[in-house]
């Protein structure tokens, strides 16, 4: 037998995005129809999170749920296609995820998220351990089901990173374990001006913890032991067009260069701007995610 370990584990929500990008400004919502670009894709967090370590050449895994339908045959399809082991790629009896992205012209959007049957699940704690045993990283999201696999990440010593997504308040009951299990954490400040009063809050409660925050078009924000620093964005010919799965791959970029390959902290957080910045350049296509050759010719092009 050939060799069965892994570099990720990413345990979360896969499903289809459905992206529906206005061809003017605001819509009028008073209006019965307009004429709009639907495209689909695999995507949520889940999907651009192991799609992203797979495009980077890593050893990757996806522990989750789809449906036993027409979507969770397509995806099973792709994610094998990245090479990605869906050992632990269970049925959700409710059906696939899904979401609606609403998309503006800058590349905003608004989201609407049926998550299935994600409330409710158990997944198979035998199956989920024998992935993550072979694992060095486990890279989770918030499904509710995922918070029952934080202990056993935690026995096993993987390094455990936790997307909080857009959270509002670092008292939130729901995100509590994962931040309490996580060693890397990541959100979302999108509800928050100014992140570094709930990344002060992260740190004062476990002072060896790493935060990263996506601020969108305003860069990012790091926090570790030694304080807290704003980081302008990256710059790229290629314009904005489409913000999904900025967030994954900013902690795709990091945790690939920070945990898995050894580099430093700086460099790391560079390379996740670059995923994260290329990743807005694509519209509906988590299967078109940063590769590590292309990671390194922008690298070399902004001379870092």
């Amino acid at each position: 037998m050939g060799d069965t370990s892994l570099d990720a584990v990413v345990v979360g929500n896969v499903g289809i995005d459905t992206s529906v990008y206005f061809h003017g400004g605001e819509m009028d919502f008073t209006m019965e129809s307009h004429f709009t670009e639907n495209l689909d894709c695999v995507g949520q967090a889940g999907g651009y999170g192991a799609r992203g370590f797979a495009q980077l050449g890593k050893r990757t895994a996806f522990l989750g749920y789809v449906g036993d339908d027409f979507n969770g045959r397509f995806i099973r399809q792709e994610l094998a296609r990245d090479g990605i082991d869906t050992t632990a790629l269970f049925i959700d009896p409710a059906g696939t995820s899904r979401s609606i992205n609403f998309m503006y012209p800058d590349g905003r959007r608004r989201n609407f998220y049926d998550g299935k049957g994600h409330m409710a699940l158990e997944p198979d704690p035998a199956v989920c351990r024998a992935v993550l045993t072979r694992a060095r990283l486990a890279h989770f999201n918030i499904p509710h089901w995922a918070r029952r696999l934080l202990p056993a990440a935690k026995e096993l010593g993987i390094t455990i990173s936790c997307d909080l997504q857009d959270i509002v308040s670092p008292d939130d009951g729901y995100r509590r374990e994962f931040i309490d299990y996580a060693d890397i954490l990541f959100f979302s400040a999108a509800n928050h001006g100014d992140p570094t009063p709930i990344m002060r809050r992260f740190l004062e409660a476990r002072p060896e913890l790493i935060v990263l925050a996506g601020r969108g078009a305003q860069g990012c924000a790091l926090g570790t032991r030694d304080g807290i620093r704003l980081v302008g964005p990256v710059t790229m010919e290629s314009p904005v067009v489409d913000t999904n799965g900025a967030g994954d791959s900013l902690a795709v970029g990091f945790l690939a260069g920070y945990v898995l390959e050894g580099r430093p902290l700086e460099e790391s957080l560079r390379r996740g701007q670059v995923a994260a910045r290329h990743a807005c350049t694509q519209k509906a296509r988590s299967s078109s995610l940063i590769t590590a050759e292309l990671m390194e010719r922008y690298l070399r092009e902004q001379g870092s």
